[in-house]
C-alpha cells in the first residue's frame, strides 16, 4: 500500500476542481443522470416518513397532506427509499417509463 505523506486542503487544489460553497446544493441539480426513479403508491403509503429519513439526497419532499413526493431534480435513483419502505409503497421504474 502506498504511503500518503500529505493530504491537500481544498484551497490547495488545482483550478478546475469542483468546489462548492456550503449551502449551495440547491443550485446544483443532480438527478439528471439516474436510470431509475421512484414512484410512490399513495394507496399503500402510511405516511411514516422513512423514505425521507433514509434518502441520502433529501429528494423525498414532505407535502402538506402528509405524503412524500420525489424531487426528480435531486433524486439519483439509488432505490434506498423503496428498500426501506415498510409497506412496499415505492417502486423503482426505468427512467424511460
Amino acid at each position: 500500500m502506498a504511503k500518503i505523506d500529505a493530504v491537500m486542503g481544498w484551497k490547495e487544489l488545482d483550478l478546475g476542481c469542483v468546489i462548492r460553497q456550503p449551502g449551495s446544493s440547491r443550485a446544483f441539480k443532480t438527478g439528471d443522470w439516474r436510470s431509475q426513479r421512484p414512484v410512490v403508491d399513495r394507496d399503500k403509503c402510511i405516511k411514516c416518513g422513512l423514505c425521507w429519513v433514509y434518502c441520502p439526497d433529501l429528494a423525498m419532499v414532505p407535502a402538506e397532506d402528509g405524503y412524500y413526493a420525489v424531487s426528480l431534480d435531486y433524486c439519483k435513483g439509488c432505490g434506498i427509499c423503496a428498500k426501506e419502505c415498510p409497506k412496499d409503497a415505492i417502486t423503482m421504474v426505468l427512467e424511460e417509463d
